[in-house]
Parts: structure tokens; sequence; C-alpha cells
């Protein structure tokens, strides 16, 4: 009976143990993700999603001797559905950071609210410049849209001889808006003409007017700063009408959705964007093609959108690990200090909210797009 007792002590003993060890288990950090997994530019937040998990298997979610955690809502290419999703993942999950959304008109939005409530957020690719002016807690991972207007603009006029330009926007994107201006600015002070400026809004079909526009002012050059799906649309019906004019475009359309829609119309296409597995020159880099060929196949060009959301990723575990504390205004004040980090797309500096990094232009060749070369800031 005795024995019995002291078996009985002992197990309880080892029990009680194990729901003291259960019970002082690491509590995770949580880490926001507000994408576009549905909606008009949902290519932009799966790819994201995916270069965020595949960065996990090369640098551990782990900090501070925590586990690191995702949240990921679906702000559905919505301004109001991505400032609702921020406010949802501070005030219901608890994030210390938030990493999307992609574009830069629900930044606009969503920064709004981070910045009230003082948790950092990290646009992967949100290039217009206003999204960071003035703010604290709002970065990018990612260059801005007069670098990369500046840069076309540049390269337009030396480069390709263009001495006059056509620009058809998406008036119904601030983005595309900037940097159609932008790229105005700056052709015009190298000396060239914009002969014929046009608008067209997300969801359109047919672009008859603007092109009839166009072809009747017979520019050297196209500059279409849209999204994949109507940059896209454009250049097909630009072909049909017998225009023959290179056509630019920006980082929206770094997608392979726009290869598919275009067909064998976009070849030639130009634009410029944020990176190419060409420029892989870090064994971070390296591992990260690596993980993705074999995920998603060799034929398949490694997403650039997953690469910005994945050093975005790095931008924020860094972050948690130099600060020392999962707190978000530590957090957001370290993201600011970051200085030559290395992460999938080479090296990052942070001034000021925007993240210092070289422009890569790319042409479509064949159906794919290929590299062309680098312009650093």
């Amino acid at each position: 009976m005795r024995r019995l007792l002291s078996s009985i002590v002992a197990t309880l003993i080892l029990v009680s143990l194990g729901v003291a060890a259960y019970s002082a288990a690491p509590e995770p950090i949580i880490i926001g993700c507000n994408l576009e997994m549905t909606g008009q530019v949902a290519a932009y937040g799966q790819a994201a999603w995916e270069g965020i998990n595949l960065a996990t298997q090369i640098v551990k979610p782990e900090a501070l001797g925590r586990p690191i955690e995702f949240r990921l809502l679906d702000n559905k290419s919505d301004k109001i559905d991505t400032a609702n999703a921020a406010s949802r993942l501070i005030e219901k999950d608890n994030v210390c950071a938030i990493i999307g959304p992609m574009i830069s008109g629900s930044m606009l939005s969503a920064g709004e609210v981070c910045e009230k409530k003082q948790v950092p957020i990290i646009g992967p690719t949100t290039t217009n410049p206003l999204t960071t002016q003035g703010k604290k807690y709002v970065f990018r991972a990612c260059f801005i849209d007069p670098f990369q207007a500046t840069i076309a603009a540049t390269y337009c006029y030396r480069d390709l001889n263009a001495r006059t330009a056509a620009i058809l926007s998406d008036i119904s994107n601030d983005y595309c808006v900037a940097l159609g201006d932008f790229f105005r600015k700056e052709f015009e002070r190298l000396g060239g003409e914009v002969v014929s400026l046009t608008y067209c809004k997300a969801g359109d079909q047919d672009y008859s007017a603007q092109l009839t526009d166009i072809k009747t002012k017979n520019p050297d050059i196209i500059y279409i700063p849209n999204y994949y799906t109507e940059a896209a649309l454009a250049v097909v019906q630009a072909r049909d009408l017998g225009m023959k004019q290179p056509v630019f475009g920006a980082d929206g359309i770094a997608t392979e959705e726009f290869l598919t829609i275009g067909g064998k119309a976009v070849e030639g296409v130009m634009h410029t964007t944020f990176w190419h597995e060409k420029a892989a020159q870090s064994e971070l880099s390296r591992k990260y093609v690596e993980l993705y060929r074999a995920k998603y196949g060799s034929d398949d060009e490694v997403n650039v959108f997953g690469a910005l959301a994945a050093d975005s990723y790095l931008m924020v575990l860094d972050a948690i690990k130099r600060a020392g504390s999962a707190d978000p205004k530590a957090v957001a004040e370290a993201i600011e200090n970051t200085v030559n980090l290395e992460v999938i797309t080479g090296l990052v500096t942070i001034e000021n909210g925007d993240a210092i990094k070289p422009v890569v232009f790319r042409e479509v060749k064949n159906g794919k797009w290929d590299y062309k070369t680098m312009v650093h800031p």
C-alpha cells in the first residue's frame, strides 16, 4: 500500500512537471500578412505568400527563443478590405509587424491604420513614394516610382533613341498615374516630347479609342505603366492595329499572367522591375532559386513578387532580433535602422522607410522574361 501510494505521488509529480513544462512553452511572435489572395491583382499576393513560405525553409522562423507564426488575411485587392485587414491583424491577432499589401493604393489605406496604431508594416512592392512619406511605421522593400520611371525614360531616350512617346495610364490606380507622370517629366526634361497622353480604367477590355489616338500620333515608344491584365490587353490590341513601336512597362507587369494573356503580342516588351534570378549572387539568393525550382519546376521563372515578400520577412525577422524585442515600436525602429542586410534580392538599406535598391531591366524573349541589365541608384 505504501509502495502504491509512493508510485501515485511520483506519477502526479511527473504529470505536474509536464504541465509546467507545457505552460512554460515560449509564446509565438505573430507576423501578419495582408495580401491580395483574390481580386484584380491576386497574382501578386499569391506569389508573395509562396515567397514567404519558401524563405522560412532557408531562415528558420524563430527569434528571441520564440517561434514565429504568420496570420494571413485576404484583402481581396481592395483598399477598404486592406485597411480592415490591418485593423484586425493588430487588434485581434496582436501582430508585431505586417507584410503587405503588395500595391501602393492599398498601402495608402493600410498605412494610415498602422501609423495610428504604431505597428510597422512593410510593402514588398509598394513603389509610390506617398506610402512612406511622413510615416514612422510604414516601410517598403523595393525602390520608388520616381526612380524606376526616370530610369525608364532615360533608357528610352538614350538607348532606344526615342524622341516622341505615348503614355497610356490606368487612371483608377494612383501607382499607374504617378509612374506615367514621372516618366513624362523626365522624358521631356531630356528633350523628348510626349505626343499622346491617354487613360484607361482597371477592368477595361476595349482600348481602341486610346490606341487610335496613339497610332495617329505615331510615337517612337509607348509607355504603359499599368498592371498586368490591362497592360497585356492593350499590347495585344495595339499589335492587332498594326502598331509596331517598342512598348515599355513597369514592375506591375512582372508576372507570368502578363505573358499568358499577351501571348505572342507581348514579344519584345521591356520593363523595369525589382530583380531577376540571373542577378542572384549570394548563397541566400541561390538557395531561394533552388527551392523555387524544386517546388514549381525548372521552366517557371522565379517570381519577383515572391522574392520581395521573402525580403520583407527577412527584414522583420532581422529587426526583431536586433531590437531584442517583439514590441512593435522597437521593431519599427530597428527596421528603419537596417543597413546592408542580405536578403533574397541582394543587400537592402532603409532610409526614411524606403529601400535603397537597383532597378532591373527585362525583355520578353521567346515567351519568357529575359534579363537585360541592372541600374544602381
